[in-house]
């Protein structure tokens, strides 16, 4: 249990705690008091008493309460590390995007290596956070009229056990696709006079494929008036028990340049494990059935699925890299709401996580691959991260504008999130759509009043 002075504050605290298994169970007691440019946090542990002090300017409440924040949470951070013996591969920090904290370092000071050394971040970390920032040159860009479109398909085949995105297989909710599709084509029509320069668009799901092919031409229709300048066009294929080549025509037809192939592991009982119904030579199928298209190529891999070991996931390793994608992401596995994972474990355990995130970085570097995005969420093994690799000039834009929120996102659909930039006052505003498909159908229509209070109109344009 966890008690402190500022309500605010104790979320925080509690993502520290949380790192450390069995710290749930102490009684911390934390207060903190500012003078001038001191920041002194005191804590009381079983009796034990833990004071620390540090310095740092700041030029308004803003900026205070931040570094409250981060200075309350190294210092219980500091007591946790030793008190357990153990120290994690990104130290006090719990944000998800450790990039974006370093940006921030590079702009007012021009470096963040010694700032996330202050912090406990691991050498490794901090080289991958480097590589990563070298990785989205010449995409990395604030541009106040930029936007990416994100088109939400929330159905797949069937739902995976540690997936929050869907409620029920699409055989359960095929019922309202008609309707579906035409609250997607009155989001789309709205949009059309809010986006500004278009620089990437991104159908993802759910498994964009689980729908039928006249199905998907209609959303490509719906979306080719806005994609009028050629820019990245990415589709989350998705699974191989949903692929055709009627499906990868029409993405062709329609000037798809990306497609995401989510195998997640090439191990038949990993896949059988966490409710797939295809094997891993079905996936290498899939990637030998897309390659003539022409596509660039993303495998997607999560280290830690039910009962993998260490061989079985560098085995998947090694098969992704043999198949030779433009881009592979390696995802930690997260605890997410709503999953059914969730629902029957508490917590994740390290296992062989740090093993398995060194091999992938190793493997991925040899074979020439360079980390260009990454990010964090809550309740990961390990404490580890989700990092996206790609071949030389193969970066993926929409991933580094949705990652390090530097450009509007303008999202339809169902459980979609948009989010428009306010660059010079340095926030966000967003507006979420209902995750429930029968709430987002009765909603829809003030879900697009909501967005036309958010996005200005750029231009006029109707294309139904």
């Amino acid at each position: 249990m966890v008690s402190c002075q500022c309500d605010w504050l104790l979320p925080e605290l509690m993502d520290v705690v949380r790192l450390f298994p069995g710290a749930e169970t102490l009684d911390i007691v934390h207060t903190c008091t500012v003078s001038g440019e001191e920041f002194r946090n005191r804590f009381c542990i079983g009796g034990e008493e833990f004071c620390f002090t540090d310095r740092e300017t700041y030029t308004d409440g803003t900026q205070q309460k931040s570094l409250v924040k981060r200075f309350s949470k190294l210092g219980l951070y500091r007591i946790l590390s030793k008190r357990y013996q153990k120290t994690l591969p990104w130290g006090s920090l719990t944000g998800i995007r450790p990039t974006r904290l370093a940006y921030q370092n590079l702009e007012k000071k021009g470096e963040f290596e010694a700032f996330f050394r202050t912090l406990g971040v691991s050498e490794e970390n901090i080289a991958l956070t480097a590589r990563v920032i070298a990785g989205q040159r010449g995409i990395y860009e604030k541009d106040p009229q930029s936007c990416d479109l994100f088109v939400s398909l929330p159905f797949c085949p069937s739902k995976c056990v540690y997936c929050s995105f869907i409620t029920a297989p699409i055989d359960k909710t095929r019922q309202y696709m008609p309707a579906y599709l035409d609250a997607l084509a009155r989001e789309l029509e709205a949009a059309a006079a809010q986006i500004g320069r278009l620089r990437s668009v991104y159908i993802g799901g759910g498994t964009p494929f689980a729908l039928t092919a006249s199905e998907l031409e209609c959303v490509f229709k719906m979306v080719a008036p806005l994609r009028t300048n050629g820019c990245e066009y990415t589709v989350e294929a998705g699974r191989p028990d949903v692929f055709c080549e009627e499906k990868l025509d029409l993405c062709k037809r329609y000037g798809v340049t990306r497609l995401c192939i989510n195998a997640q592991s090439f191990s038949d009982r990993t896949l059988e494990a966490i409710g797939r119904k295809h094997t891993g030579e079905d996936v290498i199928r899939a990637f030998e059935m897309t390659k003539p298209y022409g596509f660039d190529l993303n495998c997607d891999l999560i280290a830690g699925l039910t009962g993998e070991s260490v061989e079985e996931f560098c085995r998947s390793v090694d098969t992704a890299v043999s198949l030779a994608p433009e881009n592979i992401t390696v995802h930690t596995l997260c605890l997410k709401k709503g999953a059914r994972l969730k629902e029957e474990v508490s917590s994740l355990s390290e296992g062989g996580m740090s093993e398995m995130i060194a091999y992938s970085r190793e493997k991925l570097t040899a074979a020439g691959y360079e980390p260009y995005y990454l990010y964090r969420q809550k309740y990961m093994a390990g404490a580890h991260e989700n990092v996206g690799w790609t071949k030389p000039g193969k970066a993926c834009v929409y991933n580094v504008d949705v990652m390090e929120e530097i450009s509007d996102n303008l999202a339809v659909g169902a459980n979609a999130i948009s989010k428009k930039l306010f660059l010079s006052e340095g926030r966000i505003e967003r507006v979420g759509s209902p995750k429930d498909l029968l709430t987002y159908l009765q909603k829809t229509d003030s879900v697009i009043a909501e967005k036309a209070k958010l996005f200005p109109a750029f231009r006029r344009k109707s294309f139904l």
